[in-house]
């Protein structure tokens, strides 16, 4: 037992050196207090450097502190700057139309895969930039729960605080931003440790392990996403997990909802598409 203990202690540690190393909180160039606060407090949540910018550069405050990059907070939203990347700016792009789309009642693609209704609990198990999240909040409502699982720390800091203070000019996707519950990590891990048959719909767009090259939206996420393939693993443990259904967001005519065991929902004539397991929840 002692064993077991200083091996989480000591797999805690690493996890805190490795995002220590990864990311600092800064501000914009000329702060209010309110952004300075916000910046303080989430550096201390995430457990990373807060800098003050003081007239510096975000270039010179990466290599001063030797991190890859940096979480620049300003009023109303933040933005993700590294030395080898394009600036990464929290935003839900066409996410955004879609929400608006749902709320005018019309429908969307992948909620009607999910089967989703209000009320609904769904797990994001890659959550990306948010968008897709995005989506189901707004279809579950306030009555519902959107947990969103990000294994990329940078992408991850990044959705915590866009969620929060993003403001697109429409009160209800703000508030379905904010009503999302983010957690850094693998979503097999976290599947992992939930209770068989707590989640209705559970949800993967392993994007990055063959992109639409034409997606430049998302084109500075490229460097820092988790490219592999889907572990059957994953799968077995939605299964487990899941109340209603499992869906899974690919490019049309992949080869991975046959391996994984899904049934396509061939609709248009889009070039990704959504494969679903339909769970029996009287199980």
């Amino acid at each position: 037992m002692l064993q077991d203990w200083e091996n989480r202690e000591e797999d805690k540690q690493r996890v805190l050196h490795e995002k220590q190393a990864e990311l600092l909180v800064t501000t914009g160039d000329s702060p209010s207090a309110e952004v300075v606060e916000r910046a303080k407090l989430l550096a201390a949540e995430l457990g990373v450097l807060y800098a003050p910018r003081r007239g510096i550069s975000v270039a010179k405050l990466i290599a001063a502190h030797k991190v890859r990059q940096a979480l620049v907070l300003v009023q109303n939203g933040v933005r993700l700057i590294g030395l080898e990347q394009a600036p990464m700016v929290f935003h839900p792009s066409m996410g955004f139309i879609r929400a608006k789309r749902v709320l005018k009642g019309e429908p969307d693609p992948m909620l009607a895969a999910a089967r989703l209704v209000p009320g609904d609990t769904v797990l994001d198990c890659t959550a990306g930039l948010g968008t897709d999240s995005l989506l189901f909040s707004i279809g579950t409502g306030s009555s519902g729960q959107v947990t969103a699982v990000e294994s990329s720390f940078p992408v991850y800091a990044l959705i915590k605080d866009g969620m929060r203070h993003y403001r697109s000019g429409n009160a209800e996707v703000d508030r379905a931003f904010s009503n999302i519950d983010v957690h850094f990590g693998h979503h097999l891990d976290y599947l992992r440790s939930l209770p068989n048959r707590s989640v209705d719909i559970i949800y993967f767009d392993p994007m990055f392990r063959d992109p639409l090259l034409d997606s430049s939206a998302i084109g500075p996420l490229r460097g820092l996403a988790n490219p592999d393939a889907l572990e059957e693993e994953s799968i077995l443990q939605a299964k487990r997990v899941a109340r209603k259904t499992i869906v899974l967001k690919e490019k049309r005519g992949s080869g991975e909802f046959a391996r994984l065991g899904f049934r396509v929902e061939q609709r248009g004539t889009t070039k990704t598409v959504y494969g679903v397991i339909d769970i029996d929840s009287g199980i």
